[in-house]
Parts: C-alpha cells; sequence; structure tokens
C-alpha cells in the first residue's frame, strides 16, 4: 500500500512524510525532488520557461509512475491534487491524508523556511496571507477528497499512524 500526502505547501508533507515512512519502514519518496531529478531543473525554473499546463502534464506521468512502488510514503506537491484528476487517481491507488493546517501556520512557516518559494518571494504579509487563503479555497474541494483529514499545525506522529491504522 501507498500513502500519498497531500496539503499545501508548508503543511509539513515532506517532513513529516520522511518520518512517517521511516516509522511504517516504507520507502519514501517526494513528488517534487523526483520531478527536479528526473528533469534536472528546478521546478521554479521550470514553471517560469514552461509555464504551469507543461509542469503539470509531467508532473502527472511522475505520479502514474508511482503506482509500480508499494509501502512507499509519497509527498505531493501542494497543487497535483488539483490537476488532470490526480485526487481520484491517488485515492484509486493507495490511501490519501490531507495535511490540514492554518494559514496563520502556513505563514508562520513560511516565514521561517530555509527554502523560500518564489511565488511568495516580493509580497507583505498581508499579500501572502490572502494569496495563500484564495488558493487554499479554490483547492479546498481536491484536498476534503482525501480518505484521511489530518491536523497537522502540531503534527503527533503517533496520531497520524493511528489515523492510518484506523482507516484500513
Amino acid at each position: 500500500m501507498n500513502i500519498y500526502l497531500i496539503g499545501y505547501m508548508y503543511s509539513g508533507k515532506t517532513t513529516v512524510g520522511h518520518k512517517l515512512a521511516l516509522k511504517l519502514g516504507f520507502q519514501w519518496l517526494d513528488l517534487d525532488q523526483f520531478f527536479e531529478a528526473q528533469f534536472h531543473t528546478a521546478i521554479p525554473i521550470f514553471f517560469k520557461r514552461y509555464g504551469e499546463e507543461a509542469f503539470r502534464q509531467l508532473e502527472h506521468k511522475l505520479l502514474l509512475t508511482t503506482a509500480e512502488l508499494d509501502n512507499t510514503v509519497i509527498s505531493t506537491g501542494g497543487g497535483t491534487p488539483c490537476h488532470l484528476g490526480n485526487i481520484d487517481w491517488i485515492n484509486a491507488h493507495g490511501k490519501s491524508v490531507y495535511f490540514d493546517v492554518s494559514v496563520e501556520t502556513l505563514l508562520r512557516r513560511a516565514a521561517q523556511s530555509k527554502k523560500p518559494r518564489p511565488i511568495l518571494t516580493g509580497m507583505t504579509e498581508e499579500e501572502r496571507a490572502a494569496y495563500i487563503r484564495q488558493q487554499l479555497a479554490a483547492r479546498m474541494p481536491f484536498y476534503k477528497k482525501a480518505h484521511i483529514i489530518f491536523p497537522a499545525d502540531k503534527p503527533d506522529l503517533n496520531q497520524l499512524t493511528q489515523l492510518l491504522s484506523a482507516s484500513h
């Protein structure tokens, strides 16, 4: 069984995903890192050069290759489940977990991040909050299709493993 972690950027999918994989004895794959390794470019550079549609098409193809994996925790990109029927595919091929995080926590994590996201660069705090709220509202119908909704403002790995066990 594969576990797909979905949620907004800075929701903890990568950090918690790696720890979850270790705890479960699973492999771990970060879809964004996989993209960058496969295409030898950073996602922001790819986005700028080729646009979002080209990115989403290639991201979708990479997502489909994860069906060949087993016992893997897959940390997806924030927009992955929202395009090309990906959330339905994810739900058909594994267990999906939405990392539900408040806007305030996302803003705090963004401000503290050692890996700032270009999309948020140059915005005031208010602009950043408005942008995140708007994107979350647009993505929520996809995120809410997850098998499990995990409160991730203060992620508890034991709680997450219990939720996964209970959902079998």
